[in-house]
């Protein structure tokens, strides 16, 4: 694995300071409890008033402390995994490594641009700034001369590919019909509660799906890229949608209501994810992977 010693030191930081936001996170029990908050928009949102999501709605804080319970248990030790078996040279490791620090990436972006200020606030944007440049570095990191010869010519690639085609539909589907209504109307759109914009949404259409979009086609073509974009998009989104099940179990034991679509989707395109990734590990040529 080329850049070893910084991407240790990197991947050092975004343990330390995952582990110790993820920790507090979850156990913090401080501050005056659930009170109502009048928004902008007259509309009156539920706080949930303790801990280090004191000032977080109910539902984002009990979704922000459901995504530190899957950091803690599911995303550092995979990360620390891939990393371990990634410093071989495995292209399984360096592509499992790639695709967890997508998650640490995407996570914490959303926890600085969306989460209300709080102690954190440097903490979140040290793992972001991190996991962002540990990111490009691994991307450098791979020869598509490699990648094209890496996997075997029996991996489905239309399956995968039009499974990526497919969640990213659905999500765009599900973001849309959130957000184009209330465009039209001049209304507030569900989720906005006290916050000032819908950034995830925004991250999802703008970024994540377009790229989800690209890999698929490249892909079904057997394009070189296609297979590396694809894997690692397909472990960010097992550890996405591990963390949007987790979500939506915490917001059910909260009873924050939620629609039947994402109880039921959700977890159905993980199982299938997942299935996409042991497709994608099976059929990486035994020379390429040292494990």
């Amino acid at each position: 694995m080329k850049y070893k010693k910084i991407m240790g030191l990197l991947v050092l930081i975004i343990v330390v300071f995952s582990l110790l936001a993820s920790v507090y996170g979850v156990f913090s029990n401080q501050g005056p409890g659930p009170y109502e908050f009048t928004s902008l928009h007259g509309q009156q949102v539920p706080i949930y008033g303790k801990g280090l999501y004191k000032n977080e709605s109910l539902s984002m804080a009990v979704q922000a402390k459901s995504q530190d319970v899957v950091t803690l248990f599911l995303g550092i030790p995979l990360l620390l995994i891939s990393f371990f078996v990634a410093r071989k040279n495995s292209l399984r490791g360096r592509l499992l490594l790639t695709g967890t620090l997508g998650y640490f990436l995407y996570t914490y972006a959303v926890y600085t641009f969306v989460a209300m200020y709080n102690s954190f606030f440097l903490v979140f944007v040290g793992i972001m700034s991190t996991s962002f440049f540990a990111f490009i570095l691994m991307l450098m990191s791979f020869d598509l001369e490699e990648i094209k010869t890496a996997f075997n010519d029996k991996l489905p690639v239309k399956f995968i590919g039009g499974f990526l085609l497919l969640i990213g539909a659905a999500v765009v589907l599900m973001w849309l019909g959130r957000v184009g209504p209330p465009l039209i109307n001049g209304t507030v759109p569900a989720g906005l509660e006290h916050y000032t914009t819908l950034v995830i949404q925004g991250l999802d259409l703008g970024i994540l799906i377009p790229a989800q979009i690209i890999a698929g086609v490249l892909l079904i073509k057997r394009e070189p890229f296609g297979y590396l974009l694809s894997s690692i998009l397909i472990i960010k989104i097992i550890t996405l949608l591990t963390a949007m099940s987790a979500m939506i179990v915490g917001q059910a034991l909260a009873g924050v209501q939620m629609g039947i679509v994402e109880i039921s989707i959700f977890p159905l395109f993980n199982i299938i994810a997942i299935y996409c990734l042991i497709l994608i590990l099976k059929n990486v040529k035994p020379v390429f992977q040292l494990i």
